[in-house]
């Protein structure tokens, strides 16, 4: 049995295709890792998940891999990203609430070493293409600051997907800032207005590829806007999905299927260059996908923002030669927080310089179908949102347990079959009720509280949470600075 829980009152939440299977050995050249992240993708929005989407690349990439059927990411984007690229959960970053907004004098620690600067050291050429969303107040904070050779992206949330501004609305002064959001490397650009974000972030990664020099192990991080609001893309993507009678949930899939295309793409680039028979090729989603915004995470509960299933538990794959097990489903427990240390020590790296690690290294998990390392994971938590509290789970063996402590209003608790708000199925709990317990494996839709039966699982999991907490640093959240308004120069970036 497994179970799943939640309170009220007190914090946040906190679980080849082509080519011959080649052994890793001592004397084999380390891999070059793409690593591609789609935003606010939802897990009915792909094909093998029962999607009316059509994704014929990933369907086919993962088929050939090991989809990861028990994968958590967090349920937004600046934590997911953190860590990603650390392999440290937000308590032990400051990082525990929300995301970075544009004009917060913020960053991901600049005393933490990321996953491309532990690649550098073992000799990879690293690039990041598309999204940061981890700072940008100073020139620190920025992606070529932090290990990444190359960048060609924006440094914020999101942004028009064709003129590549982002606007920002500011409360306190009334006053909506609105200003481009892409560089080239430190500088910024506008030679790409009216230009696809998919499709020039797929242009950038494959003319990397082909340019790359085949004698250096390669570390691509493609994080694609796709497919986070706007709703926005080229009517020749939405011409499949005229059945689709909601209007955000036809477009969204039109979105969806260019992400598809470019995945495609990206992939062809590599066999052509000759890195496939060498490639560790990894896709993951960001968060759960927005209902409101096309997304459907069927039958899944709850949403991006939330820490219900829907919120969490994320799509991803990984299709690798170097895998000794190919088209399984592993429903073995792992986290975003993973990648970190089980990438590096696949490069021959090391993390003993970094602070100490939250991730596991599940590279057998993966390859080979042992046990997890894992015998719990923690969301997170936030003592600063009163509507946003604990969440914590918990596997040993069979067992999966979750926490979550929210306030009395528990916040998007509900199924959505589809992107129609009429459509959703409404949570049947009480507007006061403010702990649940679920058994995630034989429940995975959260619908049958257990909370009342199982006390003994409560107090064990709530009696982890406490260690969590007390090893916790304080939230790190400074109110927005003045002197980012990115008016004067028509460009956001750093102003200190």
């Amino acid at each position: 049995m497994s179970f799943s829980f939640c309170m009220s009152g007190l914090v946040l939440l906190y679980w080849v295709w082509l080519g011959v299977s080649r052994s890793v050995t001592a004397a084999s050249p380390p891999p070059h890792i793409v690593l591609i992240v789609a935003d606010d993708f939802g897990w009915n929005d792909v094909g093998y998940h029962g999607s009316e989407i059509r994704t014929p690349n990933l369907d086919k990439l993962s088929a050939h891999g090991v989809r990861l059927d028990s994968y958590y990411v967090q349920p937004v984007c600046t934590p997911s990203r953190s860590q990603l690229l650390s392999g440290r959960y937000q308590i032990h970053t400051g990082l525990q609430h929300m995301t970075i907004r544009p004009c917060q004098p913020n960053c991901h620690p600049l005393g933490d070493k990321l996953l491309p600067q532990l690649l550098n050291e073992t000799g990879y050429v690293t690039h990041l293409v598309g999204k940061w969303h981890l700072g940008m107040y100073k020139q620190d904070c920025l992606p070529t600051r932090r290990g990444f050779e190359t960048f060609f992206g924006y440094l914020n949330c999101s942004e028009d997907y064709y003129t590549h501004e982002m606007c920002y609305y500011k409360k306190a002064l009334n006053t909506t800032y609105c200003a481009l959001d892409l560089l080239d490397g430190e500088v910024p650009t506008s030679d790409y207005r009216m230009k696809y974000s998919t499709h020039i972030f797929t242009e950038r990664a494959v003319d990397l590829i082909a340019n790359h020099n085949l004698e250096k192990p390669l570390f691509l991080y493609l994080a694609y806007q796709a497919v986070h609001e706007p709703m926005q893309v080229p009517e020749k993507y939405t011409e499949p999905y005229t059945f689709i009678q909601d209007n955000n949930r036809r477009v969204y899939a039109g979105m969806v299927s260019a992400l598809d295309e470019a995945v495609g793409n990206v992939t062809d680039a590599l066999i052509k260059q000759g890195l496939w028979d060498n490639i560790v090729f990894i896709f993951t989603t960001d968060n759960g996908g927005q209902t409101q915004a096309g997304g459907s995470n069927w039958p899944l509960r709850g949403r991006k923002i939330t820490a219900w299933e829907g919120g969490v538990r994320g799509v991803g794959f990984v299709t690798s030669p170097l895998l000794k097990q190919k088209g399984v489903t592993s429903k073995e427990l792992i986290q975003i927080s993973d990648w970190l240390p089980t990438l590096v020590n696949l490069a021959g790296g090391s993390t003993n310089s970094t602070k100490p690690l939250d991730g596991f290294d599940v590279w057998k998990t993966i390859s080979e179908g042992s046990p997890s390392p894992r015998v719990e994971l923690l969301h997170n938590i936030d003592p600063i949102f009163k509507d946003i509290l604990p969440f914590f789970s918990s596997q040993t063996n069979i067992y999966l347990s979750k926490i979550i402590l929210l306030s009395p209003f528990a916040g998007c608790g509900n199924w959505s079959p589809s992107s129609s708000i009429s459509s959703e199925i409404l949570s049947p709990d009480p507007v006061n009720k403010t702990l649940w317990l679920f058994d995630i494996i034989r429940d995975p839709e959260e619908r049958h509280d257990l909370s009342d039966k199982y006390p003994h699982v409560v107090k064990k999991l709530l009696s982890r949470l406490e260690f969590y907490y007390n090893d916790s640093v304080p939230v790190y959240f400074p109110e927005d600075d003045p002197r980012c308004d990115p008016r004067h120069s028509g460009v956001w970036g750093p102003w200190e």
